[in-house]
């Protein structure tokens, strides 16, 4: 059996799954046997499998298992089992005649790393011993060597890998002992290595890099930074397939944690040996790979000075070394501004952190600017202003992954223009004024590029150089006045007719960005308009800036309103051909120019220009009469379409043209407020028809779910809008759902009634009346019908609707509406609904819910608790009913005390208990000391709770978790 388990692995990648299953199988009858790994290792190292990758992978596998699991318990002699068989590994796999593939010696080298991390170095004080050994074994040797020192670094060392504190202990331990006895003999076989084979075996040498730049944190700086070290690497800088490695490796070496002065003369050092080879100085037509990780490379010296600069400016002392630092970084910045300025993209990003840590240190050090950091200053804001210029190659029409990697980039240039501006906000005005100025001037001859550059650099600076409250033109009088100016330009300069789509954006986006402009100079407001209202906008032949601009339009509409009146007949009559709504039919001919949901933005900028408007109210009703006018005939006409239509494709569009309809009503009334009501504008009759006819949808025969959803939204809006004239369209709506009763539909309806109930209040309690029991009944008949138990949308559904009952419930009690159990004239409803509440604190795993119902059970009781004039028998509903489900529920297994939600359910409990006793008095502890022990509570512990019970509410609440907690456990 063991030798079959051992050859069915090597089906671990067959296609067929019966035959994987097997494998797999087997796979677990070896990881779990407890000689399993033992069969395993002698497998890998025999002949039988040799060239089977697949079985040797899986060995390795069920070794690591055993290293993972039960190795550190291990007798001795197993331990010594499995070095051995591991020391055999190494002699194996990285002799000459070796040819591993590399997923093998990757998995080779982290079992490897397992077993050093539990041995060494007590068990195996011998390791690097024996590791070293392969060194001067060969290049294959030696890649399977700097595998291991690999994976020892992921396991011991990786600062991303989050490790328990018991590890993280061990890990020191192991550092400490290496440095102690063996780092000195790695770091010189480093050297050994790169200086044997840099021109013999590239990528050995590239891969030892990369040990020295993991190793080199946390050992001792001089076993690398010295001459031999030095030497090799300026080396290797010279050489094609070893410079980028190196680099990196230069990287990770000057970012090692140092005292800053000491960090300072290294950088210097290195920086010195660099530039006097040229290094930090490449030719323009430096391969694009290699120019980026010097640039890295160079971010990397930079950020190391300003990392030291940080800790000596934090600690208060020693200002000749900060002056030193600093000025050991100003020598660095022009390197840094020609690789920030490259024309590669990844070049310059690869020096940005850099800048924009300067910059930080600048603002941190707070004095005024040298002439040297000014003309730094100036170069970075140069360099970042001509980088954030669109590529030629940029497609507009099409976004790729080329697109999106300049998108972000250019995000990166923003938050360095927008850090330079928080230092120096004067010197960005300046810029971008002149750059908006000379453009704009003459934008017909310019490239379209620089012009969209002008124009987001003009938007840009309302971030870069914020004001408060948005109000970018009052304040700081230079940048008032400076920023009007760009703005005239913009507006006098008809750059919004430019042919390029990506300028005519950025002109609506800056125009919209600085509407307060034009309520300081509303001289321009008509050109603004008409901007939006021609082909420019939202007649324009891009559907995409069409689209757009039907949101900034209303945005502009928002904002202007009080300024629109000479306009608003004008504005009205030219967004006709955009109000024209969308049918399956077409629409005789006309060519929809926006979306339908693009309209319910121009419908709403035309809401908002009628009712602001200072119009005579007969004016209002007429021009809102006229804007639903299309509305209230495209619905009539769709809906009879609906009802006569038999392919169910069809009806979908119906339905959903019809939605739509409904849609841009509801959207419509969003132009109404508190000082511009509805009824004040004379325009609720016109909105009462559309209620009337929208009604009618829901007798439709098709589509039934999505005809409800639109209707619901519209009264949702009359709710707001209206007075209690709203009230008596709800019940036929009502008693279309009852008819009809799905889960889904009345969850959907509850909110409705929900939010009558808070705005109406105890006016609303006739009607509530009404409607209260027979929706209560339809709810219950629903949860409790037969239901498949696989089921699972049916009982999300019902779930759903089971909290949208208590949220029902919820409302009723916390907005003056309790006295409408008292309208209920079958006490038998009563104790239905109130039965139904304590079931809730039963039944429902859900804390919210739970929450809910203690909730309730608190209002009801301090409406009704106090006499027996209340509610007839709810003082005995209190005892029999309340009381124990406060006390018992919380004692329920799927209670969590551990959860936060739970916690706050319990809340409420305690808060219920406590309103009782304060409508009870003693009465109420009478009861519980009677209660209490009947629930195998001691005299002591019944006495305990009730004085708990009598002290404030907090200390009461802290006890009775406790309490429960006591009593689950």
């Amino acid at each position: 059996m063991d030798d079959m388990a051992l050859q069915g692995l090597g089906s671990v990648s067959d296609p067929d799954p019966q035959v994987r299953a097997q494998a797999m199988h087997h796979f677990e009858e070896l990881k779990n046997s407890a000689d399993g790994w033992k069969l395993c290792a002698h497998a890998y190292t025999s002949d039988s499998f040799k060239g089977n990758d697949h079985a040797r992978f899986s060995f390795l596998k069920v070794c690591e298992h055993f290293l993972r699991t039960r190795y550190h318990q291990a007798c001795t002699e197993e331990q010594s089992t499995l070095r051995a068989f591991l020391v055999s590994c190494l002699q194996q796999s990285g002799g000459e005649g070796g040819r591993e593939a590399s997923f093998m010696l990757n998995k080779l080298a982290q079992v490897v790393s397992l077993a050093f991390v539990v041995d060494y170095p007590s068990r195996w004080p011998s390791f690097f011993e024996d590791l070293l050994g392969l060194v001067n074994q060969g290049h294959r040797a030696v890649d399977l060597y700097l595998r291991v020192l690999q994976a020892i670094d992921q396991e011991v060392v990786d600062r991303e890998i989050v490790h328990k504190e018991k590890t993280s202990t061990r890990n020191t331990s192991i550092k400490d002992h290496m440095r102690e006895s063996c780092v000195a003999s790695l770091a010189a076989s480093w050297l050994h290595i790169m200086t044997v084979y840099e021109d013999s075996q590239p990528e050995v040498v590239c891969q030892c890099l990369d040990v020295v730049g993991r190793f080199v944190s946390w050992i001792d700086i001089s076993l690398v930074a010295n001459d031999p070290y030095v030497s090799a690497l300026l080396r290797f800088l010279s050489k094609p397939l070893l410079r980028e490695s190196c680099c990196d490796c230069i990287y990770e070496v000057l970012s090692k944690g140092m005292e800053p002065t000491a960090k300072l003369q290294m950088v210097e050092s290195f920086f010195t040996v660099l530039d006097k080879n040229n290094v930090l100085s490449p030719a323009e037509d430096e391969e694009s790979d290699f120019l980026a990780k010097l640039s890295k490379l160079m971010s990397g010296i930079g950020l190391a000075l300003i990392d030291s600069w940080n800790k000596l400016y934090r600690s208060g002392n020693a200002p000749n070394d900060q002056a030193k630092v600093l000025a050991a970084l100003e020598t660095k910045i022009p390197y840094m501004l020609r690789f920030l300025a490259d024309e590669d993209d990844d070049v310059s990003a690869a020096a940005g952190d850099m800048a924009t840590a300067y910059i930080n240190l600048l603002k941190t050090k707070g004095s005024p600017l040298s002439p040297t950091q000014r003309t730094h200053v100036e170069g970075m804001l140069f360099t970042v202003v001509k980088k954030m210029k669109y590529d030629e190659s940029y497609n507009f029409e099409q976004d790729g992954e080329d697109e999106a990697m300049f998108d972000e980039y250019r995000k990166q240039l923003k938050v360095i223009f927008n850090n330079l501006a928080q230092l120096d906000a004067d010197l960005v005005l300046t810029m971008v004024h002149n750059i908006v100025t000379q453009t704009l001037k003459q934008w017909k001859e310019a490239d379209f590029r620089d012009v969209e550059l002008a124009v987001s650099l003009l938007y840009g600076v309302a971030e870069a150089v914020p004001a408060s409250h948005g109000q970018h033109f009052t304040g700081n009088s230079t940048k008032v006045s400076v920023l009007q100016d760009m703005m005239r330009t913009l507006m006098t300069s008809q750059v919004s007719q430019h042919g390029h789509t990506v300028v005519q954006l950025q002109f609506f986006e800056t125009v919209v960005r600085y509407d307060r402009f034009f309520q300081v100079e509303t001289e321009y407001i008509p050109e603004c308009l008409r901007a939006f209202l021609d082909k420019r906008g939202l007649y324009h032949n891009s559907p995409k800036v069409r689209s757009r601009c039907s949101y900034l339009f209303t945005r502009i509409i928002k904002s202007l309103k009080a300024h629109l009146l000479p306009y608003v007949i004008d504005v009205f009559t030219q967004m006709q051909a955009l109000l024209v709504l969308h049918s399956p039919d077409g629409a005789n001919g006309v060519t929809h120019l926006l979306s339908a949901d693009d309209q319910l933005f121009v419908y709403e900028a035309a809401s908002i220009l009628i009712i602001s408007s200072t119009l005579p109210v007969e004016k209002k009703q007429e021009l809102m009469k006229s804007l639903l006018a299309p509305i209230a005939s495209r619905f009539e006409s769709l809906l009879a379409s609906l009802c006569v239509e038999v392919a169910e494709d069809r009806q979908v569009a119906y339905a959903k043209c019809i939605c739509d309809a409904m849609g841009l009503a509801s959207r419509v009334s969003k132009g109404f407020s508190f000082s511009q009501t509805m009824k004040a504008c004379g325009c609720q009759d016109a909105f009462m028809q559309l209620l009337h006819l929208f009604g009618k949808a829901l007798e439709a025969p098709w589509q039934r779910g999505q005809l409800q959803g639109g209707v619901r939204q519209y009264l949702h809006r009359m709710v707001v809008c209206l007075d209690a004239e709203v009230l008596p369209f709800i019940p036929p709506v009502l008693n279309h759902l009852l008819s009809h009763p799905e889960a889904k539909s009345l969850s959907d309806f509850m909110p409705l009634i929900n939010q009558l109930i808070m705005k109406f209040k105890r006016g609303i309690i006739e009607f509530l009346s009404q409607i209260m029991m027979p929706l209560i009944n339809t709810i219950f008949s629903i949860l409790n019908a037969p239901v498949d138990e696989r089921d699972q949308v049916t009982a999300s559904d019902r779930k759903i609707l089971k909290r949208a009952y208590y949220q029902f419930l919820s409302s009723i009690v916390a907005h003056e509406c309790v006295d409408v159990f008292m309208t209920l004239t079958d006490l038998n409803d009563v104790s239905k609904v109130l039965t139904s509440v304590v079931q809730g604190v039963y039944e429902i795993t859900d804390p919210t819910s739970q929450r809910s119902c203690f909730t309730i059970l608190k209002k009801l009781t301090e409406a009704w608790g106090g006499d027996d004039r209340g509610l007839q028998g709810f003082v005995k509903f209190l005892y029999d009913q309340v009381v124990p489900v406060c006390i018992t529920a919380p004692l329920h297994p799927s209670f969590d005390l551990k959860d936060g939600q739970t916690c706050l359910a319990l809340g409420e409990c305690a808060s219920c208990l406590k309103t009782i006793l304060d409508k009870r008095g003693m009465e109420l502890i009478n009861h519980l000391q009677e209660y209490l022990p009947t629930l195998n509570l001691s005299p002591e512990q019944s006495l305990e709770f009730c004085h708990a019970l009598q002290t404030d509410l907090k200390t009461f609440k802290t006890y009775l978790k406790e309490f429960f907690i006591r009593a689950k456990s």
